[in-house]
């Protein structure tokens, strides 16, 4: 686990990324052709300081990617959105999106498809340096980092591993001027070598005090390299806890379904949770988590808990 003393003086930085109270719906037509909105999202909040990494951990299908999708301003047409996003303390509009997608922000996306099968894997990392004379030193310099063969920039994706494709990947991020990086699932279906190797990628990438931002469903490959993990359920952030918080028996974790997940694993208590994560679209009047939680009252099921601040962690729950 990371040590987490650089984190320790984070309040007295601007946050390179804050997003408050952000809701996303999308538009669905029930019995005669009655408009209405699934919430995929709802009251989500986060931030990212220089040179930190927070892990946004949640199963598949519950709204991660789309977090990313919302920060970058690649939603579809018909998503609806509530709240507020920052980037280094300017309301990140439109506009703005516009202007700092692919520099100031840059996404590791999920697949390798991503590459340009048509162009060799050094000119498409080469795009993104601005210093035209350095182009080419600066790209040889990124894979020898990345310890990718020195004829790569030579190859198509199509000639190159899974893995040796995902450093290419990782390898347009630190060429760039990116302040905030988006790894949106970049993990799924490697091998354990590889897990490790793209987890020494990522966690590099903040030491030249970058922010990223890492999007995955392994709460164990998240604590690696984490400075803190955001926990994702039902579409909203039950709790936010430092890395350091998930040790022993959970004890110093604030929700419920923390715990659940820390004592599911093997090392500890590999006690399953009863129930499944709710479906998409399902609303709730009280807590999201109440029909699952083992210490749940009726007051959960009738009212929704809004965030708090415990032992220096962020919790949904009245009983944290």
């Amino acid at each position: 686990m990371r040590n987490s003393k650089k984190i320790s003086m984070k309040e007295n930085r601007k946050p390179t990324l804050a997003v408050r109270d952000f809701s996303l719906s999308f538009p669905r037509y029930e019995s005669r052709f009655r408009e209405s909105y699934i919430e995929v999202i709802k009251n989500f909040e986060l931030t990212i300081y220089p040179g930190e990494i927070v892990v946004v951990v949640g199963s598949s299908g519950s709204g991660k990617s789309l977090l990313a999708d919302a920060i970058l301003g690649i939603l579809p047409e018909n998503a609806k959105t509530k709240g507020e996003i920052y980037f280094d303390g300017k309301l990140l509009t439109e506009e703005e999106q516009r202007k700092l997608r692919g520099k100031a922000i840059s996404l590791i996306p999920q697949s390798v498809k991503a590459l340009d099968p048509l162009m060799k894997t050094g000119k498409q990392v080469q795009r993104v340096i601005k210093d035209k004379k350095a182009k080419k030193r600066i790209q040889q310099e990124a894979f020898q980092k990345l310890q990718l063969p020195s004829d790569t920039d030579k190859k198509y994706p199509f000639e190159l591993s899974g893995g040796m494709a995902r450093r290419v990947l990782i390898a347009t991020a630190i060429v760039s001027d990116a302040k905030l990086i988006i790894a949106d699932e970049p993990t799924p279906g490697l091998d354990a070598q590889a897990l490790e190797e793209t987890l020494k990628h990522i966690k590099q990438l903040s030491e030249d005090n970058r922010s990223v931002m890492f999007i995955t469903h392994d709460i164990q490959a998240a604590l690696k390299i984490a400075d803190r993990i955001a926990v994702f359920y039902g579409g909203e952030t039950v709790e936010i806890a430092n890395n350091k918080d998930f040790s022993g028996r959970g004890e110093n974790l604030r929700h419920p379904y923390t715990k659940a997940l820390w004592r599911a694993f093997p090392q500890n208590d590999f006690k399953s949770l009863k129930g499944s994560q709710p479906e998409v679209g399902e609303d709730f009047i009280g807590c999201v988590f109440e029909p699952r939680c083992p210490i749940a009252t009726d007051y959960c099921k009738k009212n929704k808990p809004k965030s708090s601040v415990i032992n220096n962690g962020i919790v949904r729950c009245f009983y944290a």
